[in-house]
């Protein structure tokens, strides 16, 4: 729709609310018409005031995409955002003015719900008035700020001390596709809850009381909700982000997952010993090249991975490669089953690294997508379980994933594979392995994959300000104060406060009260289900949105501080008048300026020429509305320009980590498919030229 349309029509109904509020009514309202006039005036100044900035974005962003066919930047992703906004608000709107003087309207809910998304829009204005000084000071083209520059500085202050829990509340996930938004709302209500118990010693009945407790009035209280969310994203240290995360490896989770998805006959968890291998090198295979065990931080270890395969193939039932089993005895079931019949080496082979912020999760964690790879693809899948940060921080991860290609290359035909054709795929921070793996395949001579598959890959792990970064201030999956606690487990440099029951809440003891947080997080999603049904329960006359007053053009929360008493000194240059929430739950973000951080192999989009060029094929695919969408259109871009074949494809409506969502909506398993179809075309690409040089008449050996 025409921006132009859309801000006409704002304004419209804006004036039919005012108008409907201030006529004579049987109705009687009292404070809250006046509650409703007051934001919708407020609403209708944001608009007028982003109109013409909004004009300025559409006028240039195009500049800064990867190509004409590939729209998709951090501006485009702003402008975006905030018509969701507006969209919603119009809706809500009509929906006000339609129905205000019938006797069933439920007037203090429907003014909550209006007064939260004015409070979204005075946050993305805020957010708008950033990506235009990005916008004026960098180069045309470039989406990131220079280092070492206030405007990054600029971007972290503002992230501390801007009111964020708008956006966990009642707005939740507005930006998104609505199929997702149940899951976020249950995502966030479980975490939450667990925000609470955490570190309390409430085992067996007890915890499940508190827990059911808890999501309770998290779900009948939306401000609550998301002021709490803000809290521990913010400020909670990274054991709490693990001990959540690791939930996901449950028994009954994964149990649950493997149900809904692909089933295969070979799934098996291997340990690779420390020992040396000699690779062949690329440019002379009757030489070799010798690839160490990892080594970093605490000597030579074993690597773990996990070999998924929709069919049994050769080799993946054989004694040498069951002696590299974790498991005792080793699972070879399968292979003694006699209706299976064994399959011949595929000429494919997939190697997998995994995502989590380089400080959770496990190839369990995405089991799900990964069996239906292997089965549409037909190819065994090695995904890679590299030691985590903060107890193995850089280099560890990349030295395990590395041996583990190349042992994989070297042990192909266990594998069920003769790797004619190898690619790598990864999402995150398993895409930024994929990438930074090929380039230490480069530098050490050795064979590099066919091709890289990388899913909203990592590529710059700075605090550099981005317009797609600004995201971080209202994306539950990836907040700033969440993203720079990974970044710098990853570099080392920071290993947050070690929680006094840490040691008695251990990862292995979350999981025997997983099925309490299941059945809270079920609980959570019911009621919240069952809010539509009954919306008239999220607000009240003692709710805290009923104690929201009103000052000057801004809305001052009960928990935000007054800005105009001094509490708080903006270091941005917001227009006169004109300031963003802000809350009393400050915000502590450690600066990613180790200059590990800068390190080509960590943060690839900064590596020179020389490591970059030789690169296989890299594809890949983002989301418009993630907050890493620029490092993949910059990393795409510089690959581009350096005449490295590269290929960017941008899907919508979806957040970072939509893979691991992809058994939940249809608009997920459509964005899975499409990196289904880019591992295709790689794996393809070979039998491709050779049938195209057969129809030419070129004689040609293809393997």
């Amino acid at each position: 729709m025409d921006y132009k349309v859309v801000f006409t029509t704002l304004d419209t109904v804006c004036e039919d609310i005012i108008s409907n509020m201030c006529a004579p009514s049987d109705m009687p309202y009292g404070a809250v018409a006046t509650r409703l006039v007051t934001c919708m005036k407020e609403i209708q100044e944001h608009g007028r005031v982003l109109e013409p900035v909004v004009a300025g974005f559409i006028s240039v962003f195009h500049h800064y995409d990867f190509d004409a066919q590939t729209p998709g930047n951090g501006y485009r992703t702003l402008v975006k955002v905030l018509q969701s906004c507006l969209f919603h608000i119009i809706h809500k709107g009509r929906y006000i003015a339609s129905n205000c003087n019938s006797a069933f309207f439920r007037a203090e809910h429907n003014a909550s719900e209006m007064e939260a998304y004015c409070n979204a829009l005075c946050q993305l204005r805020a957010l708008l008035h950033l990506a235009q000084q990005l916008l004026n000071d960098n180069v045309r083209g470039e989406l990131y700020s220079l280092p070492h520059t206030d405007l990054s500085r600029q971007f972290v202050q503002e992230y501390s001390s801007m009111h964020k829990a708008c956006f966990y509340g009642r707005c939740l996930g507005f930006q998104f596709s609505p199929a997702l938004r149940p899951l976020l709302q249950t995502v966030v209500i479980s975490m939450v809850s667990y925000g609470e118990m955490y570190g309390k010693q409430q085992p067996g009945l007890g915890m499940a009381a508190l827990s059911l407790l808890t999501s309770a009035k998290y779900v009948i209280d939306p401000e609550l909700r998301g002021a709490e969310f803000e809290r521990i994203t913010q400020n909670l240290d990274m054991h709490f982000w693990k001990s959540f995360w690791n939930l996901t490896e449950s028994g009954l989770l994964t149990g649950f997952s493997r149900m809904a998805s692909s089933p295969v006959q070979v799934n098996v968890t291997l340990t690779l010993p420390p020992v040396t291998l000699h690779v062949p090198l690329a440019a002379d295979p009757r030489l070799t090249t010798t690839v160490s065990p990892p080594v970093a931080h605490w000597g030579p270890g074993p690597v773990h991975v996990r070999l998924i395969s929709c069919e049994l193939r050769e080799g993946q039932d054989s004694e040498e490669l069951l002696s590299f089993s974790r498991e005792d005895p080793p699972s070879i079931s399968v292979s003694q089953l006699p209706w299976v019949q064994k399959q011949p080496l595929s000429p494919w082979l997939l190697i997998h690294f995994h995502g989590g912020g380089f400080v959770a999760q496990t190839s369990k964690s995405h089991e799900n997508y990964l069996r239906t790879w292997s089965k549409e693809l037909n190819v065994p899948i090695v995904s890679v379980d590299y030691s985590l940060s903060p107890e193995a921080p850089f280099p560890r991860a990349l030295e395990e994933c590395f041996y583990a290609y190349c042992w994989a290359l070297q042990h192909c035909h266990l594998l069920g594979s003769t790797a004619d054709r190898v690619c790598l795929a990864g999402d995150s921070a398993g895409g930024n392995l994929c990438i930074t793996v090929s380039m230490k395949a480069l530098s050490n001579g050795v064979r590099v994959p066919d091709g890289i598959m990388t899913a909203y890959p990592a590529t710059l792990l700075t605090t550099d300000a981005s317009p797609s970064r600004l995201l971080t201030l209202i994306d539950p999956f990836l907040p700033l104060g969440v993203l720079t606690k990974c970044v710098n487990a990853y570099a080392g440099t920071d290993w947050g406060t070690v929680h006094p029951t840490m040691g008695r809440h251990s990862v292995s003891s979350l999981r025997r009260n997983t099925a309490v947080l299941l059945s809270d997080l079920t609980q959570g999603a019911s009621n919240w289900i069952s809010s539509f049904l009954e919306p008239g329960r999220t607000s009240g006359p003692g709710s805290p949105t009923s104690t929201m007053r009103r000052t000057q053009s801004n809305v001052t929360l009960r928990t935000a501080p007054d800005v105009s008493a001094g509490h708080h000194r903006s270091h941005v240059g917001y227009p006169e008048g004109f300031q963003p929430l802000r809350s009393e739950c400050q915000a502590f973000v450690s600066l990613t300026s180790c200059p590990i951080i800068r390190n080509p192999f960590v943060s690839p989009l900064l590596a020179p020429n020389n490591l970059l060029r030789g690169l296989p094929p890299v594809h890949i695919v983002a989301s418009a509305l993630d907050a890493l969408l620029d490092d993949s259109v910059m990393f795409a871009r510089k690959l581009r320009d350096m005449g490295q074949p590269v290929s960017l494809t941008v899907v919508e409506d979806l957040p970072h980590g939509f893979l691991s969502l992809s058994q939940l909506a249809k608009e997920t398993e459509v964005a899975s498919s499409v990196c289904v179809e880019e591992l295709r075309k790689i794996f393809q690409q070979e039998s491709l030229k050779c049938s195209a040089q057969r129809s030419n008449g070129t004689k040609h050996t293809c393997g």
